[in-house]
């Protein structure tokens, strides 16, 4: 899942894609680098980021999305927790809702997911983007998310969502720690074991940061490995930036836990 964020002020990349222009552009080579779908938003989520208002996030969003829906053929996924904008992504041609709340912060996305009949994301997370960072804390953080994602997968089936178009997120990052997301990616699998596909987002996230002293643009590696990390441990999806590089290291990762067949290269090996 390759990461397109239409912000002035995402932590990562913030601004860099606000012009409409260049967010298609930017689109359009996550497609070519490898991306299988790509997660457009329109308001940013980082710690203590200001909210916007669903018409402002979707003015922001359905240039680009209708755009790209032109160009690229992958699937296209709208990183949204406001039912309003959803619903006018997915009239645009959106095929999957990656929700952060879960469908905890507006009660009509559920409703919506269902009579639409997509997939959806439900994330795990402590607070609100706003909050999330201040001070997060867990009596056993693996046992706490585990709990919150099947109560929120139980939600979504009993509003008529059908099982095989749920997919989880721990939410690492997001109201957790260095420790609770070294947790959280170490034991993955258990996760897993809840038996929904499985999205992980560590890409340039701080707790890479914290481990290699490094900002934002310094994270690459860092980030590579927790997604092989976190494919090894089972996931589904990884939600990456840095796409033509993702796709090389999860190609290895796939030939390790499934075997592949040689290829055409010159060197050997």
């Amino acid at each position: 899942m390759g990461i397109l964020n239409i912000t002035p002020d995402s932590f990562a990349d913030g601004g860099w894609f606000f012009d409409p222009q260049t967010a298609v552009e930017r689109g359009v080579a996550l497609a070519q680098q490898g991306a299988d779908i790509i997660d457009i938003g329109g308001e940013s989520t980082r710690p203590g980021s200001r909210p916007v208002s669903a018409q402002e996030e979707t003015e922001r969003v359905l240039p680009v999305i209708r755009r790209l829906r032109r160009l690229v053929s992958i699937p296209l996924s709208i990183d949204t927790h406001k039912a309003a904008v959803a619903r006018a992504a997915l009239d645009e041609g959106v095929d999957l809702v990656n929700d952060i709340s879960a469908f905890r912060f507006d009660p009509e996305m559920a409703p919506l997911i269902a009579r639409e009949k997509v997939p959806v994301v439900l994330m795990h997370i402590q607070g609100t983007p706003q909050t999330m960072q201040e001070n997060p804390h867990y009596e056993n953080v693996l046992e706490e998310v585990k709990e919150f994602l099947r109560s929120r997968v139980e939600y979504a089936l009993d509003a008529g969502i059908e099982p095989d178009r749920i997919v989880i997120d721990p939410g690492i990052g997001f109201g957790k720690n260095l420790d609770h997301n070294l947790i959280l990616l170490r034991r993955l699998p258990e996760l897993a074991a809840l038996g929904q596909p499985v999205l992980v987002g560590p890409s340039r996230k701080a707790f890479i940061g914290k481990i290699l002293g490094v900002g934002p643009e310094g994270r690459l590696e860092g980030s590579l490995a927790a997604a092989v990390a976190a494919v090894l441990g089972g996931a589904s999806m990884v939600r990456m930036h840095d796409v033509r590089e993702a796709h090389r290291a999860l190609q290895i990762a796939d030939a390790i836990r499934f075997g592949v067949m040689e290829s055409k290269g010159e060197n050997g090996g």
